[in-house]
């Protein structure tokens, strides 16, 4: 499959066997913490199918004039892929091997703005990958420290920055859920997190959230069966074990 934007003739090819993928560590400690919740939810919630694909710092390919180019956003859900995980173990190749990236996000956590970048030349930059050559719908740059971020929305061929709703949420329309951002403890980390909520505003739990309200669910029994242990006994009846 072929197509043209700006100078690039844009062909969907697997990676070779033999590609030496760059091996770049993660610019930061906190970044598969986020990762790690963004997906732990969805998988919860059952948003997360047999097909989908969501990805850490994991390579997106497309080939440019017949050159490689990968990029690795550091979160992105692939809704369904339509070959074996097997096939997609070192990277993924859109168009050829499933659906392109319903959203893309990047953590910063560098000085040189790289997700911005919208370097057209050769090797073009994520900001320009994303938008004119993968096409993505939603891009997502979250500042961890702070909790600000940005979601671009592709409008007519180009990013548009959005603007939050009400509960300063983004509705990610492709997934029915909202993109928001919480206060919350993980993994050792208090800080600000990327969070999903439903379409009525329930909000996706980690699975430490899960078992923090079932032990309050099963407190709230026990003491319920206390109070009715003690009213029985207080009209005379002994209570059965």
């Amino acid at each position: 499959m072929t197509t043209l934007t700006q100078d690039y003739q844009i062909t969907w090819e697997k990676l070779p066997d033999d590609y030496k993928l760059p091996d770049d560590p993660v610019d930061n400690i906190n970044q598969p913490a986020l990762a790690a919740a963004l997906t732990e939810s969805l998988q919860l919630a059952g948003k997360i199918s047999a097909n989908t694909l969501t990805t850490t710092n994991y390579g997106i390919c497309a080939t440019l004039n017949n050159k490689i180019v990968i990029k690795a956003p550091d979160w992105a859900f692939i809704a369904k892929i339509n070959v074996s995980r097997e096939e997609v173990t070192r990277s993924y190749t859109p168009q050829l091997q499933g659906d392109i990236p319903v959203i893309v996000m990047e953590f910063i956590s560098d000085t040189q703005e790289t997700e911005y970048s919208i370097k057209a030349t050769y090797p073009p930059g994520k900001w320009f990958f994303y938008e004119r050559i993968l096409k993505v719908p939603n891009y997502i740059i979250f500042e961890p420290d702070s909790g600000s971020f940005e979601m671009y929305r592709l409008t007519t061929e180009q990013y548009i920055l959005q603007e939050p709703d009400e509960n300063q949420r983004y509705w990610i329309a492709e997934m029915n859920l909202y993109l928001g951002v919480s206060q919350g403890t993980r993994e050792n980390r208090t800080g600000k997190w990327l969070r999903w909520w439903d379409e009525q505003g329930n909000l996706l739990p980690w699975g430490t959230e899960l078992a923090q309200q079932e032990r309050e669910r099963a407190e709230q029994e026990r003491q319920r069966a206390e109070r009715l242990a003690a009213q029985l006994r207080a009209a005379g009846i002994e209570p059965e074990d």
